[in-house]
């Protein structure tokens, strides 16, 4: 049953929406913040090199303070945020989508939990081999046409 309830687009909206408004409650009280996210749900701009990437874990925990706070905001359904990343800190701007994020926390207590972020990723991965295949679409041309 609860693996159903977290499959449900309408529980994954609803949590979406509450990590909205509380992500600009947090702006709006210039509280400081964290976010947990699934690295492979996260973009950078610029790409982070491949000695820094190589090394984020699946999670990674995105202490949002000082300048990276100070960065921060919400722009079509994604939390955006400049950080640095590594010994020299390589500067890249870090695009989060709301509904992967996995935890927002607060003075290392969580305050938003969202068990949908991550099974709402897998259900959007496809299925078996052949679905993977035929969703690209240079692979159609290698289909008989009748």
């Amino acid at each position: 049953m609860l693996y159903d309830l977290l499959q449900d687009k309408e529980l994954a909206a609803i949590l979406k929406n509450h990590a909205t408004d509380l992500l600009l409650y947090l702006f709006e009280k210039n509280q400081e913040f964290s976010v947990l996210v699934e690295t492979s749900s996260v973009t950078f701009n610029p790409i982070l090199p491949e000695d820094i990437s190589s090394k984020l874990p699946e999670f990674t925990l995105f202490v949002l303070m000082n300048y990276t706070y100070e960065s921060a905001y919400i722009h079509e359904g994604n939390l955006i945020f400049e950080a640095g990343f590594g010994p020299e800190n390589f500067g890249s701007v870090v695009t989060v989508p709301i509904e992967a994020i996995l935890q927002i926390i607060v003075d290392e207590t969580p305050i938003f939990v969202n068990l949908t972020a991550s099974v709402q990723k897998q259900r959007t991965e496809p299925k078996d081999s052949m679905e993977a295949w035929l969703s690209n679409p240079e692979n159609r041309r290698f289909l008989k046409k009748d």
